[in-house]
């Protein structure tokens, strides 16, 4: 279980919809220091939040924001887009895997020794597209099941020195990058406050809207999930 109480946490993508309410969540479970990374210069009434530049297709933004932040327990991956494009569109694929795989790849590397040393916590912000591909967005789904499981991968590597990590798969979403179809969507808010009450409890996939938790139970019991349990006991010699 990972408790937000006391600790420093870093959100990126902080300055818009689920990342916004992250940081409001946060906050209200007494979160010591949050860095908001965003592309633009951010600022908040509350002196907790300190403003980070972070695009995480950046390198150089990554390496600055790794030297600056001395200490860090929690990594929020939250930064992402979704581009609505056609399977045919390689470079909205590829727009898609800069940012939604690439990106959290790069950040977390960056932050891993700061985490180890806390022994700290992941939360990679996904999609529920990861399990399923969504015909809205196809080169968005294929980008976030990547991202899902480049977090698998991370929670088998960095288990043994107490790093956790947890995936959050929400549905759809009422925000600029929600789907723009008529479809009942959670609000930023909803989801941001059921992704840490998850963490809180230690659930390490974490399914925070009406729409994702009807499959819950499905996916905690099932064979993908067991399997991931499975193979997280092999290891190179």
């Amino acid at each position: 279980m990972t408790s937000i109480e006391g600790k420093s946490v870093l959100i990126t993508g902080a300055n818009r919809g689920i990342g916004q309410a992250l940081v409001e969540e946060v906050l209200s479970r007494g979160a010591t220091r949050v860095y908001a990374g965003t592309r633009r210069p951010m600022a908040h009434p509350d002196s907790r939040v300190i403003s980070v530049a972070l695009d995480v297709t950046d390198a150089e933004q990554i390496r600055a924001a790794a030297e600056s932040i001395e200490s860090l327990d929690i990594l929020i991956n939250n930064a992402g887009i979704g581009l609505y494009a056609d399977l045919s569109d390689r470079a909205a694929l590829e727009q898609h895997l800069a940012v939604n795989l690439f990106g959290t790849y790069d950040v977390t590397h960056a932050f891993l020794p700061a985490l180890i040393r806390a022994r700290g916590a992941i939360i990679n912000v996904g999609s529920l597209a990861a399990l399923a591909a969504v015909p809205l967005d196809p080169t968005y789904a294929i980008s976030k099941a990547a991202a899902f499981s480049l977090t698998q991968s991370l929670r088998a590597a960095f288990a043994s020195k107490g790093v956790s990590v947890y995936a959050a798969l929400p549905g759809p979403v009422d925000t600029a990058m929600g789907p723009p179809v008529d479809i009942p969507k959670a609000t930023p808010q909803y989801v941001a406050e059921a992704i840490l009450t998850a963490v809180e409890k230690g659930d390490e996939d974490i399914f925070p809207d009406p729409t994702s938790d009807s499959i819950a139970d499905g996916w905690h019991n099932g064979v993908a999930k067991s399997l991931e349990i499975q193979f997280a006991t092999l290891a190179l010699p």
